[in-house]
């Protein structure tokens, strides 16, 4: 009888020792995303938010200056200002983030445009506002990736430099 426990035992600790190495290949599968196609992916994302952002703003522009005016109120600009000013921001922000030309940069202004969006026009809305954050913040910070025109100018600058 001991013997069938001992086996059973074996078989059992060889079983799960299998499972966990099996587990553990699985948990390493994410590991071998190339971080460029997350760069994109973020890019992407964040740039569809912002485009139609700013689509709807054009969309209905009289409804536009009525919400900057009423219920916006963003202190120290005019909504006058304030409508065209964002309007501009996110077009060119998201069109510049989605081709990967000067991201860091339009990273950088988006990020503007967040920052005044959560303190001034909807903070109970932070959860979505982190997100778009933290997309910026990974192009502001690891740059745009390899499949964009900031890796080409790169590429271009560098050979030209030779």
């Amino acid at each position: 009888m001991e013997t069938v426990v001992t086996a059973i035992s074996e078989q059992s600790s060889s079983n799960l020792a299998g499972f966990v190495g099996f587990y553990k290949r699985i948990l390493r599968l994410p590991e071998h995303i190339p971080f460029s196609l997350v760069q994109l992916a973020a890019r992407v994302a964040v740039a569809h938010v912002f485009w139609q952002s700013a689509q709807s703003k054009l969309a209905s522009w009289p409804v536009t200056l009525q919400l900057f005016a009423d219920e916006y109120n963003l202190p120290f600009i005019d909504p006058s200002i304030a409508a065209p000013l964002a309007t501009a921001a996110e077009l060119t922000g998201s069109a510049l983030i989605f081709l990967g030309l000067l991201s860091r940069l339009a990273a950088l202004m988006l990020l503007g445009v967040v920052s005044v969006i959560q303190i001034f026009v909807y903070p109970e809305n932070w959860a979505e506002h982190l997100l778009w954050a933290s997309l910026l913040l990974l192009v502001l910070t690891r740059g745009a990736g390899v499949f964009s025109l900031d890796r080409i100018a790169e590429w271009t600058f560098s050979a030209s430099r030779k």
